[in-house]
C-alpha cells in the first residue's frame, strides 16, 4: 500500500448530481459520506442545485455507493449536460410535485368544507362509526401518494441516527393521520373537547409543502438559466472536411487537427485557428462583449460562439473539456458549488438545527400536556405538530448558496468567471486594488503614435526607411513599426548590410546609404549630433512613448515614438473603483516617467515602477500588513504570484486565454470596467445572502414560538397546523424569488 500522500497525487474533479437532499441538514450528511471515501481532498455541496464537486482521485464509483450509504441516491455528471434534457427532468418533477399538491390539496379542501358545513356524521353515531375509519384509509392512501417521499426520507435518516426535514414532515403529519385514528378508535371515553381528527390538516400540510417545493423547483431551475445558456453553446455536430469531402459528424468525434467548416449563422464547434476565409463573430455569451469580432488569418476562434458573416476553414486546437467554453462551464461550476465564509457557518448550524427543533416539539407537547388547558391532550398534540411543520429549515439552508448560484451565473454572462465562494464574498471588502500596467491599464500592445520629419524628408519616408530596417529585427517594437507601414501602404525598401547594436537600435545599408534607427546614444556612437531633438524626446517620453532617432547618412531624418496607449475604459474604470472607496495603486517593471505618464492618462495617484514580478508579491504582502483587504488584477501568467498573495485575484484575459489557475476571478475580456462591475455584484450578493438569512432566522426565530403556543395565554392564538406547512413552504419561495433578483443587476458602470 502506496504512503504517498493524496495531495501528491494527481487530482481530478468529480460532479455529482444527488437525489433525496430536502433541507440543509442532508448537506453535511453527503458532505461526511463523500469525505470518507479514500482519495477525496475535499467535498462541496450544493442544496441550491443538488450537486457535489469533489475533489482528489476518488474512485466516482465509490464516491456514488457512498452516498446511496448515506440514504440518497446520485449520479456521476460527466462531459457537458444536455440542457434539453435537464430541463425535461425538472418539467417532470415539477409536474409530479404539482399533482401530489393537487390531489392532497382537494381531499384536505373537501374534508374541512365538508366539516365547517356539518356534513359529516358524528364519530360516536351509527353512520360515524363507519364513515371516519373509511376516511381515515382515504387520508392514508392520500398521504403515501403525496407524502411518500418525505416517510422513506425520514426512515433513511433514523436508519442513519440523524434528522432532517423529512423527519419533522413525517412526525408532523404521521403524528396528525395516527392522533385521529386514536380519536376515532376511543371516542367514547376521551373528554368532549379532544374529540377531533386531524386528517385534515395531515394532507393539507403535504399540499402546501408540495406545492411550496415545486414552485421553488420551478424559480430554483430559472436561477441556473445562466449556465444552461452556456452548456446549450456547445453545438451538437461539427462540418470536418476530410478526404477534401464536407461531413457532419457528432461533436466527441472531432479530433485535433481536425479542418472544420463554418457557413454564416452556424455555431464554432471547437476552438482553432482561422486559415482560410474571413468573417465576423459573436463571442458577446462567451466574453459579455457585444460586437462581433473579426476574424482573418491566423485569428483565433472559440467553441460556443457564432459565425455571424462569411464562411471559413479553421484547424481544430482545443476540443472536448479542453476548450474555452468547457473551462469556463467548469469554472462557473466550481465557483456555484464552493461556500463562501457565511455558508460554512449556516452548513454547521443547520446540521443541529432539526434535532433542537424536534427536542423544542417535545418539551412544548410536554408543557402543554401538564399544565395546558382542557383538553390538554389536545392542545399539546396541535401545538407539537405545529412546531414540527413550520420549523424545517429549508430557507435556511438555501439563504446562501442560491444567491451564490444566481451571481455567480450574473457575472459569468458578462464576461466575469468567478472560481471561488470565498472570491464573491471578499471582492466587496476590498480597500485597494493593486493594477499591473502593460495590458491591465494599457492595451499591452505598442502601436507607432508619432512621426515627425525634418525639413529634407517627409513622414511617410521616415516611417517606410524605419519598417524596412526593422523588418529584420526581432526588438519588440519592431512589430508596431511595420504594422503602422502596412496600415499606410508603403512601399518596403531592399535592406543590406543589417547589424543591431545591442541596447541602442539597428543599422543597415538601404538605397546604398547608411541608415541608423535607435536611441540618442546610436546616434552618438555613429558621430551624429542629435542635441537639438532632445527637447523633442523629453517632451514625447514624459507622454510615455518611446521615441527613436532615425539617420540616413550623417543627417537626422525624423522621430518615431511608439507608445502602448491606454485602454478606452481605463480611466472610467479607476474613477469607478475610486468612487466605491477603494485605494489604486498602479504596481509596473516600466521606468519612473513612462509609469508616471501613464498613471496621469488613467487617473492613478499612486504607483510604483520598476517592479520586478516576484516583488508585486511582496508589495501586497505589505499592504496586507498595514490593514489592506487587496485585490490584484494582472494578466495571469508573470503576476501568479502576486494574484495568490492577494486577497483577491483578478486575471485579465481572453476568452481563448484563460489563466484559470492563477486566479479567483477571471476576466474574459479585456476591460478594466469588470473590476468595480465585480465587486458591486459582490457587495449586492453578500447583502442578499444576508436579507435571506435574516429572513431565515427571523422566520424560525418568530414561528417556533408562536407555532408552541407562546401567543395563546395573552391573546388566546393557536396557530394552526395547516397555515404552519403553508408559511414554511412559502419560507423556501421567498428566499428563492429573493435571490433571483441578483439576476437583472444591472452591472454597467
Amino acid at each position: 500500500m502506496s504512503t504517498k500522500p493524496v495531495a501528491e497525487e494527481a487530482t481530478t474533479e468529480t460532479r455529482l448530481s444527488i437525489m433525496g437532499m430536502s433541507c440543509a441538514g442532508c448537506v453535511s450528511t453527503v458532505e461526511g459520506a463523500l469525505a470518507s471515501v479514500p482519495g477525496t481532498i475535499s467535498v462541496s455541496v450544493n442544496f441550491a442545485d443538488h450537486s457535489a464537486m469533489v475533489k482528489g482521485n476518488a474512485d466516482p464509483d465509490l464516491l456514488k455507493q457512498a452516498v446511496i450509504a448515506a440514504g440518497y441516491d446520485a449520479a456521476v455528471v460527466e462531459g457537458l449536460e444536455n440542457p434539453e434534457e435537464q430541463e425535461a427532468l425538472e418539467r417532470q418533477r415539477y409536474r409530479s410535485l404539482m399533482k401530489k399538491a393537487a390531489v392532497a390539496g382537494v381531499f384536505g379542501a373537501f374534508l374541512m368544507a365538508a366539516e365547517h358545513l356539518n356534513w359529516l356524521p358524528d364519530m360516536g353515531s351509527e353512520t360515524g362509526r363507519w364513515v371516519w375509519p373509511e376516511i381515515a384509509l382515504i387520508t392514508l392512501g392520500i398521504l403515501a401518494y403525496s407524502g411518500l417521499h418525505f416517510y422513506q426520507g425520514a426512515a433513511k435518516a433514523l436508519g442513519l441516527g440523524q434528522a432532517n426535514m423529512d423527519t419533522l414532515i413525517a412526525l408532523g403529519t404521521g403524528a396528525a393521520w395516527l392522533f385521529s385514528c386514536i380519536v376515532i378508535d376511543f371516542y367514547g371515553i376521551l373528554p368532549s373537547l379532544a374529540k377531533h381528527a386531524y386528517f385534515e390538516a395531515a394532507v393539507v400540510i403535504l399540499a402546501f409543502i408540495n406545492l411550496g417545493t415545486g414552485l421553488e423547483t420551478m424559480a430554483r431551475g430559472r436561477t441556473s438559466g445562466a449556465i444552461r445558456k452556456l452548456i446549450g453553446l456547445q453545438p451538437r455536430t461539427a462540418r470536418v472536411v476530410r478526404d477534401g469531402k464536407e461531413q457532419d459528424i457528432p461533436i466527441e468525434d472531432v479530433g485535433l487537427g481536425e479542418t472544420l467548416r463554418v457557413r454564416p449563422g452556424e455555431k464554432i464547434a471547437v476552438d482553432g485557428v482561422l486559415f482560410e476565409g474571413h468573417s465576423t463573430v459573436d463571442e458577446s455569451m462567451l466574453t459579455g462583449e457585444p460586437l462581433p469580432i473579426e476574424k482573418t488569418i491566423n485569428s483565433e476562434v472559440v467553441a460556443g460562439s457564432i459565425n455571424l458573416t462569411g464562411t471559413f476553414l479553421f484547424s481544430a486546437t482545443r476540443i472536448g473539456k479542453d476548450t474555452a467554453l468547457a473551462q469556463i462551464i467548469k469554472s462557473v461550476r466550481q465557483a456555484q458549488s464552493s461556500k463562501p465564509e457565511i455558508a460554512r457557518l449556516v452548513d454547521k448550524i443547520s446540521a443541529v438545527f432539526v434535532p433542537i427543533v424536534v427536542l423544542i416539539a417535545i418539551v412544548t407537547f410536554a408543557l402543554w400536556y401538564y399544565f395546558g388547558p382542557v383538553p390538554s391532550l389536545g392542545y399539546a398534540f396541535v401545538t407539537a405538530m405545529t412546531v414540527l411543520v413550520i420549523a424545517c429549515p429549508c430557507a435556511l439552508g438555501l439563504a446562501t448558496p442560491i444567491s451564490v448560484m444566481v451571481a455567480v451565473g450574473r457575472a459569468a454572462q458578462s464576461g466575469i468567471l468567478i472560481r471561488q465562494g470565498d472570491a464573491l464574498q471578499k471582492a466587496g471588502q476590498l480597500t485597494c486594488v493593486v493594477l499591473d500596467k502593460t495590458g491591465t491599464i494599457t492595451e499591452g500592445k505598442p502601436v507607432v503614435t508619432t512621426v515627425r520629419h525634418t525639413a529634407k524628408f517627409d513622414g511617410n519616408t521616415v516611417l517606410a526607411l524605419a519598417a524596412s530596417i526593422e523588418a529584420g529585427s526581432e526588438h519588440p517594437l519592431a512589430a508596431s513599426i511595420l504594422a503602422a507601414a502596412k496600415e499606410q501602404q508603403l512601399k518596403l525598401e531592399k535592406v543590406q548590410k543589417f547589424a543591431a547594436i545591442a541596447g541602442h537600435g539597428v543599422e543597415a545599408i538601404i538605397n546604398g546609404k547608411s541608415v541608423y534607427f535607435g536611441n540618442r546614444t546610436l546616434m552618438g556612437l555613429k558621430g551624429l549630433n542629435a542635441k537639438k531633438y532632445d527637447g523633442q524626446l523629453s517632451e514625447l517620453s514624459a507622454l510615455g512613448q518611446t521615441p527613436m532617432l532615425l539617420a540616413v547618412d550623417n543627417t537626422i531624418a525624423g522621430i518615431i515614438a511608439v507608445s502602448d496607449p491606454i485602454k478606452k475604459d481605463s480611466l472610467h474604470a479607476v474613477q469607478q473603483l475610486q468612487k466605491l472607496g477603494v485605494r489604486v495603486l498602479m504596481v509596473t517593471g516600466d521606468n519612473e516617467i513612462t509609469a508616471q505618464a501613464i498613471a496621469k492618462q488613467a487617473g492613478i495617484t499612486e504607483i510604483k515602477a520598476q517592479v520586478l514580478p516576484q516583488d508585486k508579491a511582496s508589495i501586497i504582502k505589505e499592504l496586507q500588513q498595514q490593514g489592506q483587504i487587496v485585490g490584484m488584477v494582472g494578466d495571469g501568467i508573470n503576476d501568479a504570484p502576486a494574484l495568490a498573495q492577494a486577497d483577491v485575484g483578478m486575471a485579465i484575459g481572453t476568452g481563448t486565454d484563460v489563466a484559470i489557475e492563477s486566479a479567483d476571478v477571471v476576466i474574459l475580456q479585456g476591460s478594466l470596467l469588470k473590476v468595480p462591475e465585480a465587486i458591486a455584484l459582490s457587495k449586492a450578493t453578500v447583502k442578499n445572502i444576508k436579507q435571506n438569512l435574516f429572513g431565515a432566522f427571523f422566520y424560525n426565530t418568530i414561528s417556533i414560538p408562536v407555532a408552541a403556543g407562546a401567543l395563546f395565554p395573552f391573546f388566546g392564538i393557536l396557530l394552526n397546523p395547516m397555515i404552519a406547512g403553508a408559511a414554511m413552504a412559502m419560507s423556501s419561495l421567498t428566499v428563492v424569488t429573493n435571490a433571483s433578483r441578483l439576476r437583472w443587476m444591472k452591472l454597467k458602470g
